[in-house]
């Protein structure tokens, strides 16, 4: 079986930009990689499970929340290596878009906090400039 820490190959990762109203959710990350880092919902897709089922299961493991259709957004290379140059993380993220449907948000399974953040409050929340561009591309696509 292969591990996430120093894998012997790319992790597939889901992850889901989520919007209501014109803010995105935002999760806080409980565990490496990114541990306490803002970014957004998502995690590792299990064996025989299916892409969009993985975002849903996420979705709700992590925040609490169903979304509407989900709309194929990006795909994004997570690549983190160590202090001697060798990879320590390494996913591959497919990243859908959506808009919030029910639930009320809560911090759940290796998250430790959650919010909804409009666009003016983006900068507080540090993301990386794969997230950022990430989301102004589902924004635009939700808006459509």
């Amino acid at each position: 079986m292969s591990r996430r820490e120093y894998p012997d190959r790319p992790w597939v990762g889901i992850g889901v930009v989520a919007f209501r109203g014109d803010a995105v959710l935002l999760v806080r990350r409980g565990k490496p990689p990114r541990d306490g880092s803002w970014s957004l919902p998502g995690g590792a897709q299990r064996l025989g499970e299916r892409a969009e089922d993985a975002a849903r299961r996420e979705l709700r493991e992590e925040t609490g929340i169903e979304v509407g259709p989900l709309d194929l957004l990006a795909v994004v290379d997570g690549i983190s290596r160590d202090e001697q140059g060798a990879i320590r993380f390494h996913y591959t993220i497919i990243d859908y878009c959506a808009r919030w449907l029910s639930g009320e948000v809560r911090a759940g399974g290796d998250v430790t906090e959650v919010a909804w953040a409009t666009p003016a409050d983006l900068p507080r929340y540090e993301l990386t400039e794969a997230a950022l561009r990430v989301i102004a591309e589902a924004r635009r696509r939700v808006a459509a």
